[in-house]
């Protein structure tokens, strides 16, 4: 399995341009929380500790307490690779986030990101 940089990086690096992308388009870091705590079952509390922690991408994902089941649900391109089709399980669930915060950008309704 190739290491990819990403696994070592810091969630919280990431985190804010997560959250800049989400205002830009009129959303909060409200929102992102949300999305990222129904991804992986953390509480906010548990998610603001990660960012303290400056906690790496693989880290993050491995650690998570509850990976949603219903994220399966999720399909589509970003980076030009279908997520649904991604082989490791790390960068599939890295790959599952940045699909939903495009998601949430695009003006999807939250019910729709959440796969209500």
């Amino acid at each position: 399995m190739t290491e990819h940089r990403i696994y070592t990086t810091s969630f919280a690096k990431v985190y804010p341009l997560y959250v800049t992308k989400a205002e830009k388009k009129g959303h909060r870091k409200a929102e992102v929380d949300e999305i990222i705590r129904w991804l992986t079952g953390y509480s906010q509390e548990e998610l603001d500790a990660h960012l303290e922690k400056e906690t790496d991408f693989e880290t993050f994902f491995s650690e998570a307490p509850q990976l949603n089941p219903s994220r399966s649900l999720i399909k589509g391109v970003i980076c030009g690779v279908r997520v649904e089709d991604i082989e490791e399980p790390i960068m599939q669930e890295i790959r599952y986030l940045d699909k939903l915060i495009d998601e949430l950008a695009k003006g999807k309704k939250m019910e729709k990101i959440l796969r209500k």
